[in-house]
This record gives C-alpha cells, sequence and structure tokens, in this order.
C-alpha cells in the first residue's frame, strides 16, 4: 500500500491519494483542481473507488464533483455535516472567497453514521469521530500502514482552528486527546495542511497537547 500527498486548491490544502498493488485508489480531501489530480491520476495508471471527506469546509471539497463526475465513484461524508456540500454559508465558501466563488458541490453518495469499520472493495479503515474543527470531522486509521488520515484536527506543532461555525476548542482537545493519542506513537499523521508528522511527535513537542 502506497500514498501520495498533493496539495491543492486556494489554501493549498492536501489532499492525498492511497492506492494498493492493483493501482486501485481512494481520494481523500479533493480541495480543487480537479483536471490537475484527475491528470495525474491517469498518469499514474490508477483506478479510484471512492472520495473520503475528512469534513466539509470548502478548501477540501472544491474539486469532489471533478474527481466523482470524471471517475464515476461515490463520496463519503459524516451524516453531522451532509447539507455543509451544497451549502455555501455551511461550508465557509461565502464567508472567506465571497459570494461570486462560493463553492457548491453535489450531495455525498454515502453517509457515515458512527465509528467503526469502512470497507470500500480492498480498502479497510477504521473511522475515529473526531469533532472541534467541526462537528462532522472524521479521521480515517489504517493499522496496516501506520497512518492516519485526520483533517483539520492536528498539524504538526498545532491544533485545527475552533473559530468557525459549530467548532470548539473543548471538544477538539477531547478528539485529539481521547482518539488520536491512542493510536501508536510510529503512527504517521497526514494532516489537512502543511507537513506530515507522527503521533510520538506532537504527543511529546506540540505546545496544545505535550505536558497532558
Amino acid at each position: 500500500m502506497e500514498w501520495k500527498q498533493i496539495p491543492l486548491g486556494p489554501l493549498q490544502t492536501n489532499a492525498y491519494v492511497l492506492y494498493n498493488e492493483n493501482k486501485e485508489a481512494i481520494i481523500f480531501d479533493p480541495g480543487g483542481e480537479g483536471t490537475k489530480l484527475n491528470t495525474l491520476l491517469e498518469a499514474e495508471g490508477l483506478s479510484p473507488k471512492a472520495i473520503l471527506l475528512t469534513h466539509a469546509h470548502f478548501d477540501h471539497i472544491g474539486a469532489v464533483d471533478d474527481v466523482r463526475d470524471f471517475w464515476k465513484i461515490p463520496v463519503y461524508i459524516h451524516k453531522k455535516e451532509k447539507d455543509w456540500l451544497t451549502d455555501s454559508k455551511k461550508n465557509g465558501s461565502t464567508l472567506f472567497l465571497g459570494g461570486s466563488n462560493a463553492v457548491k458541490v453535489n450531495a455525498a453518495d454515502f453517509l457515515i453514521k458512527e465509528e467503526g469499520r469502512l470497507e470500500i472493495g480492498s480498502f479497510s479503515f477504521e473511522v475515529f469521530e473526531t469533532p472541534g474543527h467541526s462537528p462532522g470531522s472524521v479521521s480515517y486509521y489504517l493499522k496496516e500502514i501506520e497512518i492516519v488520515f485526520s483533517g483539520d484536527v492536528l498539524f504538526a506543532g498545532g491544533i485545527g482552528r475552533t473559530d468557525l461555525p459549530g467548532g470548539s476548542y473543548d471538544v477538539l482537545m477531547d478528539s485529539i486527546n481521547n482518539k488520536l493519542m491512542e493510536l501508536p506513537e510510529q503512527t504517521t499523521v497526514a494532516s489537512g495542511h502543511g507537513p506530515l508528522t507522527r503521533i510520538g511527535i506532537e504527543m511529546n513537542s506540540n505546545p496544545y497537547i505535550s505536558g497532558r
């Protein structure tokens, strides 16, 4: 199993492409530049099977329809943000980009209703509900390759912002401390922005977490 980090869109949000030896792929958070992403996937000979969203802020969903329509694949989002894809006020694009650049995409094909195992073809994930940055934020953990795709919950040396609608610092810290910090220390954290990190590094040096 291999993966690529691909910054996309107006905020250079990290999209991730996870793929197996058969070139089947899962796409996380295609934030923009759908044609660029589709071209890259074609060039690599990959066959996407689904789009998994960590949450539905505009900078994580901008290329959802371009990618979904091109590959004819389903989109997954947590049920608490099922309306955010189609509502530019809820996904934040009206506030940050202005009405003329508002982001709206079609509704998700599948809603994640609870934590647990998610299987898509040969891929198997453990889904954690990790709200705080947004009410429906989720993290996707692959024990097999020791990586968690965490969206905007945890960053290298930082945490997700909590001043947006539905955000809560206390809820976010509970998600980090009781979900992500329980993972093995060698687990790679594939965040929505910035560089990769590891659970152990953040446990020991992140100013919001260390010394807990």
